[in-house]
């Protein structure tokens, strides 16, 4: 019987763990796709329990507390962080199969030193031991430690970026932390808020918005913005990919129609995003940036919860609207005005594997290896099963060779470890191949296989400069 998680977990023959301590595992890490707070890192802020660390922004562990039957109270309510910390550990010996259990006792071991399972009997042991150690740890020492080289957040147009300001103007902090470009809400024309969100674009960008012209100036002006603090990346949620074209005079009429309060069908919400994207991915290859569309979700699932604590707490599921046709167009209407940028297309669908895998092989061009990306399994698909999965939908039917690896999508510090989590299901995986026969044992080969999909095609896909 294999000892738990042991330095070898995951990797089930010679060649994959040869391939990952002698090579993925020594790989920096390019954080490409997160939601942590550039604040937190140009002040350099540190926690004083491991609850706040853990549990104050994760909503993979609140889904899993509320299907434990934990009261709110313990979850994103007023009790001790001790209180919530115990319940997550009292819920932890129930997760097998689930990628939480092996995220948290990856980050147990790598950054605490602890080595046992995680369950009430030792929760106030393990508490202690992760507290003793955050009081001389900060974000800056973790995002070091975890040999990270650059991170992409990801911001509103509006936002100041004055933390990355400040990061890039630090010198005694040599981690590149980039904008990411992330405009759902000026996309966001049915939402209740979104004549007030223009006001705000107005203010950020001096540009009085009041026509489809002035909304694009206005957005040319926060690329810019970006551009100059080296943003190198976009990212779109939503919840399908639509393609639906009209003319410019009649997405002129749809837009004076929202600015007048007047209610809009959901074929003049679909035209008029159409219009924002197609402008949008003009001006992404315009710059060299990279597009990244997440899609096939469903939001606020649970209205009275969606109510108390508001958005991105847990309520969001998986969406079968079928994303296809309007997918093939938008990238075929970009590329027919050879404009279509490096773009990564994700789904939450599991079932959209196939249809990515053979849908970006239609649109590759010289512009870059692998120009069109199916991303790396997200969200509900970051499993072990659902990496597999998506690994071998990927090298199916594109090539495996060019595949730009792995991102936290999280807004916790200590999630780093998930690199190392794909990381020995890719080399498990590759091993396999090799041991069945299916890929010659080329250490060669090898090497620069498990290279490049852990960190170098990031580098070179995103073109950070970076050593």
């Amino acid at each position: 019987m294999r000892q738990f998680m042991d330095k070898d977990f995951l990797l089930e023959n010679e060649t994959a763990k040869e391939l990952f301590h002698k090579y993925a595992n020594k790989m920096p890490v390019i954080d490409y796709h997160c939601h942590i707070n550039p604040q937190d890192i140009a002040e350099d802020i540190q926690y004083e329990n491991i609850t706040q660390a853990w549990l104050y922004a994760d909503h993979y562990k609140w889904r899993a507390l509320r299907s434990n039957g934990i009261d709110e109270k313990y979850i994103t309510g007023d009790s001790s962080d001790y209180e919530k910390f115990e319940k997550l550990a009292e819920t932890m010996p129930k997760l097998i199969g689930n990628p939480l259990y092996h995220w948290t006792h990856l980050e147990l071991q790598k950054y605490f030193g602890i080595n046992s399972a995680l369950c009430k009997e030792n929760a106030k042991e393990v508490w202690d031991l992760c507290n003793s150690k955050l009081a001389s740890m900060s974000v800056r020492s973790i995002i070091k430690d975890s040999h990270v080289k650059a991170i992409c957040t990801t911001d509103d147009p509006i936002d100041s970026l004055q933390y990355h300001k400040a990061i890039r103007d630090d010198d005694t902090f040599d981690v590149q932390v980039l904008p990411a470009f992330r405009p759902d809400k000026v996309l966001g024309i049915e939402k209740d808020e979104f004549v007030d969100y223009l006001q705000k674009l107005s203010e950020a960008s001096s540009i009085k918005i009041n026509n489809l012209s002035s909304l694009k100036n206005a957005l040319s002006n926060r690329l810019d913005h970006f551009d100059l603090l080296g943003c190198k990346a976009s990212d779109h949620g939503l919840e399908y990919v639509m393609c639906n074209i009209d003319t410019d005079d009649a997405i002129e009429k749809i837009f004076e129609k929202r600015l007048n309060h007047q209610p809009l069908t959901n074929d003049e919400v679909d035209k008029f995003k159409t219009t924002l994207l197609l402008f949008l991915g003009q001006e992404y290859s315009k710059r060299d940036w990279v597009m990244q569309i997440h899609y096939g979700v469903t939001r606020n699932n649970n209205l009275l919860m969606f109510n108390k604590l508001g958005p991105d707490t847990g309520f969001d599921a998986i969406s079968t609207k079928d994303s296809y046709q309007g997918l093939s167009q938008l990238l075929d209407a970009l590329n027919s005005k050879n404009s279509l940028p490096k773009t990564i297309l994700y789904s939450l669908n599991p079932n959209d594997n196939a249809m990515i895998g053979s849908l970006v092989g239609c649109f590759q061009d010289t512009r870059a290896q692998g120009k069109i990306q199916h991303g790396s399994a997200w969200w509900f698909n970051d499993t072990k099963e659902g990496m597999i999965a998506q690994i071998k939908g990927l090298s199916s039917l594109s090539v495996l060779g060019n595949f730009i690896g792995m991102l936290t999508d999280s807004r916790s510090f200590l999630s780093y470890t998930r690199h190392e989590y794909f990381r020995r299901i890719l080399c498990n995986l590759i091993g396999t191949w090799v041991e069945n026969g299916e890929y010659p044992n080329d250490e060669k080969m090898l090497k620069q296989l498990v290279e490049d999909i852990s960190y170098n095609n990031t580098k070179k896909y995103f073109g950070f400069n970076i050593d």
